[in-house]
């Protein structure tokens, strides 16, 4: 919203009634595209009911009854069935799902913030700045992802939040190299130009020039990370270096129902085909919003 003294400046109102309108037209982009848009709607599904899982799951995450214990789909008060201790599948699911987003989504946010800072002080200053940002940042490719990941996870030992700080450390090096690239693109425009002679310090060239026009790029890079990010996490607490038993997440729920497999096989790939489900909805919403805002572009 612009205040009164911004209203009497044409320029500033010029600006707001441009952003409202390219905002429109990537929604209305978006729109068209039916199974991002589906994939939208199942993805918020999926979120909101896992936030809103203390007021809608049937029972606690902890309660069972052993004598209840691998119930199939669709059984009375149960539609998801039981685990192999008795527990409730579907609130299980759902309580899981909270720390699963969670790893998944806070490390895409962490490596934007910190690798998009990087990547714009390197494209933007360059020489000496650029080659020692990005060397550094070069090591980390240096090594598998995964692999680098399970190494962080181990070395800080076992716990959610540990998991976060391993997937965003293998995350900002890509985003660094993302930003600083399209820095360097917009760095040489006249407007950047126009600004350095009028005499803008850079600190205020970056913050209303450089990163208004390189946000979009970081940003619909940093949506498809997100799917690759509740992925890893996942891997990470199924081998163990996750949450303890018997706090509910997705990965450490298929751990712990492995061995079921072959006594109630449906029961046991419930948690894996949540995590397929919101990957696959997640990496379609990415497309279709890359795809709204390269047509407005």
């Amino acid at each position: 919203m612009l205040n009164e003294s911004e209203l009497t400046n044409p320029s500033l109102l010029s600006n707001e009634i441009k952003e409202d309108s390219l905002l429109k037209k990537v929604w209305l982009e978006f729109y068209k595209n039916r199974i991002a848009f589906i994939a939208l709607i199942v993805l918020g599904i999926v979120v909101l009911s896992c936030l809103l899982a203390p007021l809608i799951a049937p029972f606690g995450p902890l309660d069972g009854e052993i004598t209840d214990r691998l119930l199939p789909l669709g059984s009375t008060g149960h539609i998801l069935g039981t685990d192999e201790q008795g527990r409730d599948m579907l609130t299980r699911v759902l309580y899981g799902g909270r720390l699963s987003l969670y790893a998944g989504f806070l490390p895409v946010v962490i490596s934007i913030v910190i690798g998009g800072a990087l990547g714009v002080i390197a494209g933007y200053f360059g020489r000496i700045l650029n080659t020692i940002i990005m060397r550094t940042l070069d090591i980390f490719y240096s090594f598998p992802a995964i692999l680098l990941a399970i190494g962080i996870s181990a070395a800080l030992g076992q716990g959610i939040n540990n998991i976060v700080i391993s997937i965003s450390i293998i995350f900002i090096p890509p985003v660094a190299r993302v930003a600083e690239s399209a820095v360097k693109g917009v760095r040489e425009e006249e407007f950047i130009e126009a600004a350095k002679s009028s005499g803008a310090q850079s600190i205020s060239i970056i913050r209303y020039h450089v990163i208004k026009n390189i946000f979009a790029k970081v940003f619909v890079y940093g949506t498809t990370q997100i799917s690759i990010s509740l992925v890893l996490a996942s891997g990470l607490s199924f081998l163990g270096l996750g949450v303890s038993p018997p706090t509910p997440e997705w990965g450490i729920m298929l751990n712990n129902l492995k061995g079921q497999i072959f006594i109630n096989p449906l029961v046991t790939i419930i948690p894996g085909l949540f995590i397929f489900i919101t990957a696959l909805t997640i990496n379609l919403v990415a497309d279709g919003l890359r795809d709204a805002l390269e047509i407005n572009s």
